[in-house]
């Protein structure tokens, strides 16, 4: 696990439960907006942390802290994902993973031996038009298998979508609704600019609230739960 930075505490990232939150070096997305470019750009990267201090930290923690986020960068890629999940669990702890849905093959693996209490997955907008929100070619099929896995798996989760006006049109944002149809809870996360991957993107804007709030409401027919959320 290349763990490039550790939050001890967080009462947003898991909801309705408080969570320390494990941030995984290494990206194989490219998102131009991305506002963790020290987790994506090997360039940018830290020294990685012991896996070894934040499991003690985590022993230490029991019955103080309930679960676990692991974020990114994207914890798929890494190779010790899945052991080092079965030690969050063997310390009793809910998890939680984000995720860009890009290895379905990794999800079904984590939901099948029961790794995870809690996928979010972020939708990057519609499946054609990934090329360009993700920064990289993306495999179409493996984000709608990734969806379905998470739809039907019974498990908590949500997806998630940051929004750039330069990328995302509003029949983009409704038309996600197809996509992601039944899901439990969809956050449409307006863009904030504070630090970017791409230096083009500082001075980016999301689309106005008022027409996020329009949105929401038409992605409401066919979404249980839709909510508009910082990005960051």
């Amino acid at each position: 696990m290349r763990i490039g930075g550790f939050q001890k505490v967080s009462l947003i990232d898991y909801p309705g439960e408080i969570c320390s939150v494990v941030f995984c070096q290494g990206c194989n997305f490219r998102c131009p907006y991305c506002h963790n470019p020290e987790l994506v750009n090997p360039e940018l990267f830290a020294e990685c942390l012991p896996v070894d201090s934040i499991l003690a930290f985590l022993r230490n923690r029991i019955g103080k802290l309930d679960a676990v986020t692991v974020t990114g960068g994207e914890p798929t890629i890494q190779q010790d994902l899945s052991r080092f999940l079965v030690c969050l669990k063997e310390l009793g702890y809910l998890v939680k993973i984000d995720t860009n849905g890009s290895l379905p093959d990794v999800l079904e693996h984590l939901i099948d031996e029961k790794l995870v209490d809690y996928i979010a997955m972020d939708i990057k907008g519609p499946l054609d038009k990934y090329g360009k929100t993700a920064g990289v070619q993306v495999i179409q099929e493996n984000i709608a298998e990734s969806v379905q896995l998470i739809l039907s798996s019974g498990l908590n989760h949500e997806f998630r979508t940051t929004v750039v006006d330069t990328l995302l049109t509003e029949e983009d944002l409704v038309s996600i609704g197809g996509l992601i149809a039944k899901a439990r809870r969809y956050a449409i996360q307006p863009f904030v600019p504070t630090k970017t991957l791409s230096p083009h993107f500082l001075n980016a804007k999301s689309h106005a609230m008022d027409i996020l709030e329009k949105i929401k409401g038409q992605l409401g027919e066919k979404i249980n739960s839709v909510v508009i959320r910082p990005s960051n």
